[in-house]
C-alpha cells in the first residue's frame, strides 16, 4: 500500500476519495489507512450491512452509499465531489467464465462515470505479467481492465501486484 502517504507528509486537507470493493480484502484494510492519512472517504458497496460490519465504518469521514457498479448513473452520484477513485473491482467470483467481458464493461462504465464527474485520478489495482501475448487469461483480463478504465479520459495509477496472501484473503483460500 506505498501509495497512501504517512501523515504529514502531504496535506490532504480531508479530500474526497471514492473506494469500491470496501469490503474486500485490500479495500477492507486500505479505508481505515486513508482516514489515518486526513482523507475522507466515501465508499461504494452493493450491501451496505455488509460494509457497516466493519470496524472503521462508523469513523469520523466515513461515507457509504449503496450502489452497484453496473448502474453508471449511481456510481456518477457516488463519484460527485470526489478528487480520486479507488477501482478494486473483480468479478472473477461472481460471474465465472465470463468475468472478463464483465470486468471490460464494469470498468469502462466506471471510467466514463469518473470522468463525467470530474475525478482527477482513478487508482487501479491489477496483476503483475510481462506485456504480450503470453498472458494467462486472468491477467490479460486484468490489463484489459486497465485500459477501459483509461478509456474514459481520466489518468490512472495501476498497481500490479501478485497474488495477495494473508489472513481472511481469497488467495489464502485458493492456496488452502
Amino acid at each position: 500500500m506505498a501509495v497512501i502517504p504517512k501523515r504529514g507528509d502531504i496535506e490532504s486537507d480531508g479530500t474526497l476519495v471514492l473506494v469500491t470493493g470496501a469490503t474486500g480484502y485490500i479495500g477492507g484494510r486500505l479505508v481505515p489507512r486513508l482516514l489515518d492519512a486526513g482523507y475522507r472517504v466515501r465508499c461504494v458497496a452493493r450491501s451496505l450491512a455488509k460494509v457497516r460490519a466493519r470496524p472503521w465504518a462508523t469513523r469520523d469521514g466515513v461515507e457509504l452509499v449503496q450502489a452497484d457498479v453496473e448502474d453508471e448513473a449511481a456510481l456518477g452520484e457516488a463519484l460527485r465531489g470526489c478528487t480520486a477513485a479507488y477501482y478494486l473491482v473483480h468479478s472473477m467470483i461472481v460471474a465465472g467464465a465470463d468475468y472478463a467481458e464483465r470486468d471490460r464493461l464494469l470498468a469502462t462504465s466506471f471510467g466514463r462515470a469518473a470522468a463525467a464527474a470530474g475525478v482527477a485520478r482513478i487508482v487501479y489495482l491489477g496483476g503483475l505479467g510481462e506485456e504480450g501475448q503470453h498472458l494467462s487469461a486472468h491477467l490479460s483480463s486484468r490489463r484489459e481492465v486497465e485500459a477501459a478504465l483509461a478509456a474514459g479520459g481520466v489518468p490512472v495509477t495501476t498497481l500490479r501486484a501478485a497474488m495477495i496472501i494473508g489472513s481472511g484473503s481469497a488467495s489464502v483460500e485458493i492456496l488452502r
